[in-house]
């Protein structure tokens, strides 16, 4: 087996490149092991590991659909539909087209339907569309206009009837419209209000 000493004995004996090889080596695993143990720590180490975000930065403007199984941070702007594991709508970001995520979080402005297991709107969101959701968090200071729809797998797709509602600033009043709303109107003619 090998060890710490006969790897590092044999780079300055040989000299040269590599010298310097056995010595990068070690540099490089030594920054990937957190516990510095041996080589064959790093490989399951790294699959268990959660990659990081793809990001796409605030001066980047995408035409075109992604689709992704990871996890995704949109800062600038996007004129499609995103897939993806976690999509999370930077404070800058301008997305235009239909989400399809597990987790998504709204920081910034969304023009489209949103479809996600858990959704969350932050206080800086304003979202411009259907939700289809299986849980959801709106925070005060959010602005949504659009239905919203509780589904058991909103990702499938389907719609079965949603309810349209204004939301501004997360304050929501009874019957489930915003406060200052008008309320909707049926098709029939309303019958003459009675005041007690």
């Amino acid at each position: 087996m090998f060890s710490k000493s006969k790897i590092n004995e044999p780079g300055p004996k040989q000299g040269g490149a590599d010298g310097d090889a056995a010595g990068t080596t070690g540099a490089a695993s030594s920054e990937t092991t957190t516990s510095g143990d041996s080589m064959n720590k790093p490989s399951p180490q790294s699959g268990k590991t959660k990659p990081s975000p793809s990001v796409l930065s605030s001066d980047l403007t995408i035409v075109g659909n992604l689709r992704t199984t990871g996890d995704v941070q949109v800062e600038g702007t996007v004129q499609g539909d995103i897939r993806a594991h976690l999509l999370t709508v930077g404070e800058s970001a301008n997305i235009e087209g239909e989400i399809v995520a597990d987790d998504v979080v709204v920081t910034g402005k969304v023009t489209g339907r949103v479809r996600g297991l858990k959704v969350r709107l932050t206080s800086t969101a304003r979202v411009e569309g259907d939700i289809i959701h299986k849980t959801i968090a709106i925070e005060s200071g959010a602005h949504f206009e659009g239905s919203v729809q509780r589904a058991e797998d909103p990702l499938a797709g389907g719609e079965q009837g949603s309810s349209r509602a204004t939301f501004s600033s997360g304050q929501v009043g009874r019957g489930g419209a915003a406060p200052g709303m008008a309320r909707p109107v049926s098709a029939a003619p309303a019958a003459k209000p009675t005041e007690d």
